[in-house]
C-alpha cells in the first residue's frame, strides 16, 4: 500500500508542476500581447494649439519625443505651413528639405493634409546624449486626408519603413537632423 501512495504523490507533484508551467506561460503570453498591442497602437493624436508649438518632453524618453515630433509635424501639414514644418528639422537637414518640398507640392495643388497619423511599430535607442538622440524607428502612415476645394481623399496606409532617425535638441526643442533608410538592413 505504501508504494501506491508514493506513486500517487509523485503524479500529484508532476501535475502540480505542469499546472504551474501552464499558468506561468499563460501570464507570459498575456504580458507579451499587451506589450505588442501598446507598440502597435497609433501615435498620439496631434495636439491643438499654435502650429509648431511643443510641450517637448523634458526627459529624452524616445517614444515621447517621437510622438511629440510627429504631432507637431501633423499640425504643420494640416495648417499648410512650410515654415513651421521646416522648423521641425535642423538647419541643412536633407529630410527637412524633402518634407517641405512635398508639402509645397500639395499646396501648389490647393491641398492640405489633415489628420496625418504615424503608427510607431518599434523604436530602439541607437545613441543617447544630453541633446542628441538617434533612434532606429519602424513606422508607417496610418491616417490622413488630402483636402481641397470639393476634394477629400484619404491617404493610403503605407507599408512599414525602418529608418535611423537622428534628433538633436535646439533651444529646448527636439528637431530631426538626419533620416537614413534602414529597410534593407
Amino acid at each position: 500500500m505504501t508504494g501506491i501512495g508514493q506513486a500517487g504523490s509523485m503524479t500529484s507533484v508532476r501535475m502540480g508542476r505542469t499546472r504551474l508551467l501552464v499558468v506561468a506561460l499563460s501570464i507570459l503570453a498575456v504580458v507579451l500581447t499587451l506589450v505588442l498591442i501598446s507598440l502597435r497602437s497609433p501615435a498620439a493624436p496631434p495636439r491643438r494649439g499654435r502650429v509648431g508649438a511643443s510641450t517637448a518632453p523634458s526627459s529624452a524618453d524616445p517614444l515621447a519625443v517621437l510622438h511629440d515630433w510627429d504631432a507637431r509635424r501633423s499640425a504643420a501639414w494640416a495648417a499648410g505651413d512650410p515654415e513651421a514644418l521646416r522648423g521641425l528639422y535642423a538647419s541643412g537637414s536633407v529630410a527637412g528639405d524633402r518634407d517641405v518640398r512635398m508639402l509645397r507640392r500639395y499646396l501648389d495643388r490647393d491641398l492640405r493634409v489633415a489628420d496625418l497619423a504615424v503608427q510607431v511599430l518599434a523604436v530602439r535607442v541607437h545613441h543617447r546624449g544630453t541633446d542628441r538622440l538617434t533612434l532606429v524607428v519602424t513606422d508607417r502612415v496610418v491616417g490622413g486626408v488630402a483636402t481641397g476645394p470639393g476634394v477629400a481623399v484619404p491617404l493610403p496606409t503605407d507599408a512599414p519603413s525602418r529608418r535611423l532617425v537622428s534628433l538633436r535638441r535646439v533651444a529646448g526643442e527636439w528637431v530631426v537632423d538626419e533620416v537614413r533608410d534602414r529597410s534593407a538592413s
